[in-house]
């Protein structure tokens, strides 16, 4: 039988063997392929699902995060962080919610039970997702009907808790329409909750880290996939639904956007139709997640023979982000890992500054793709064990082609290191 502990010893290890689950937020998991496997490319077709032996983040874990965030609201001050749907609400309650114009949240008070706004013809609906996290018998909830105003009950529980006045901080992705039904009750002071949903997110445990190592080895075994059916006269539309049905045949649900040719150079690409040809260069980027859990990886290669320039780019590239890896350690602030990568490149004559490699060298990943922290100049954050970014320096000369490698970094207690082995050459990709 498998366990946590197992679970996460086995993540460790990249390849096909490494197991782990499908189950996604917002999706049902993936059984089998919708498209017979009979209609696929070889390399695709014999790809099997990398999902067994899954550990989901358990209750215990989630009633764990709601803890350190009731200390961090303490420290500052704060009487509840407010949550409606996505991924910051799924971290602390385990509840799956769209948004609409209706309000449903949850309040997590640093006194008192946690409590939910919900329509009240969502009640049972939301008391299902209730039941299986840690809010189940410790939370009250509170229905309102159509023609109610729900902020009314979030001041009537704000008085069963005894605060007559409180300090609110509202997630960073809220909208802003509740955020302001909040603010309009008189005694409440909104406040950004990004302190608090950071405070706990930035850091991953090991089971988190164990998942996006693993969501990194399904996406690098889809795009190798893809890679060798790659056939000339493709379009990029249809080389990025190999991509996707390579992850689907890993049991998840996955792709990558496709630029080619002169469009690589646009960082995140165009919706120009484009051909793939004999020496075209591909840039592709995208990735899967895992229990709720980002990979984030590009790749750039060329169908046929790449040219001397592509070569000699695609070394620098490679360059850079060696130096940024090297560069990442706890206590060093984010912005020296951008200015490691940077400064390779401009050094090599491909600059000055933004002009060539034209973004960030890498963002904070989780749950969102992209997340606190970033790795950016003025970004004086120090980096921490269990930080996770992109690594992803890029260098684009506009009406030629572009090149970006990109692959996913954990900070250690000693460096840091990618989940995945990086691109070796524009012809050996993987």
């Amino acid at each position: 039988m498998t366990t946590r502990r197992t679970f996460l010893a086995s993540a460790t290890t990249l390849g096909a063997g490494l197991a782990v689950g499908v189950r996604e937020v917002g999706a049902a998991a993936i059984e089998a392929p919708t498209q017979p496997s009979s209609d696929l490319p070889p390399a695709i077709r014999a790809l099997r699902p990398m999902r067994d032996g899954v550990v989901p983040i358990s209750v215990g874990e989630r009633q764990g995060r709601i803890e350190r965030a009731t200390r961090l609201m303490r420290d500052r001050g704060i009487d509840a962080l407010m949550l409606t749907g996505g991924t910051s609400m799924v971290y602390f309650t385990g509840i799956e919610w769209g948004i609409s114009e209706r309000l449903l949240a949850a309040f997590l008070p640093v006194r008192g039970r946690p409590f939910l706004i919900t329509p009240k013809f969502e009640e049972e609906r939301a008391m299902e997702q209730v039941a299986l996290g840690p809010m189940r018998g410790g939370a009250d909830i509170y229905a309102w009907e159509e023609h109610e105003d729900p902020y009314a009950l979030v001041a009537r529980a704000l008085r069963d808790r005894g605060l007559t006045s409180a300090t609110i901080a509202c997630e960073e992705t809220v909208r802003f329409q509740f955020s302001h039904g909040i603010a309009r009750l008189a005694a409440v002071t909104v406040v950004d909750g990004t302190p608090i949903t950071a405070g706990c997110r930035m850091i991953k445990d090991a089971h988190e880290i164990a998942l996006m190592r693993h969501a990194s080895a399904v996406t690098l075994v889809a795009y190798e996939a893809a890679w060798k059916s790659l056939r000339e006269g493709m379009t990029q539309d249809e080389f990025a639904r190999l991509v996707g049905q390579a992850h689907q045949r890993l049991g998840y649900v996955g792709g990558a956007g496709v630029q080619v040719g002169p469009y690589s150079a646009l960082p995140h690409g165009s919706a120009t139709p484009q051909v793939i040809r004999e020496g075209s260069i591909l840039l592709i980027d995208g990735g899967c997640k895992v229990e709720g859990y980002s990979s984030d990886i590009s790749r750039t290669f060329v169908l046929g023979r790449p040219t001397q320039k592509m070569k000699d780019l695609f070394e620098l590239e490679r360059r850079a982000q060696t130096a940024a890896l090297q560069a990442a350690r706890p206590g060093v602030p984010c912005e020296a890992v951008d200015a490691a990568a940077r400064k390779v490149i401009v050094d090599a004559g491909y600059g000055p500054d933004y002009r060539f490699f034209s973004h960030r060298v890498g963002h904070g990943m989780g749950m969102d793709g992209h997340e606190w922290p970033y790795l950016v100049r003025g970004n004086t954050l120090p980096l921490a064990p269990g930080m996770v970014f992109s690594d992803e320096p890029g260098i684009y000369l506009p009406g030629e082609f572009g090149i970006r490698l990109e692959d996913d970094m954990v900070i250690t207690e000693s460096g840091a290191e990618l989940f995945t082995p990086q691109s070796q050459s524009l012809e050996r990709p993987f």
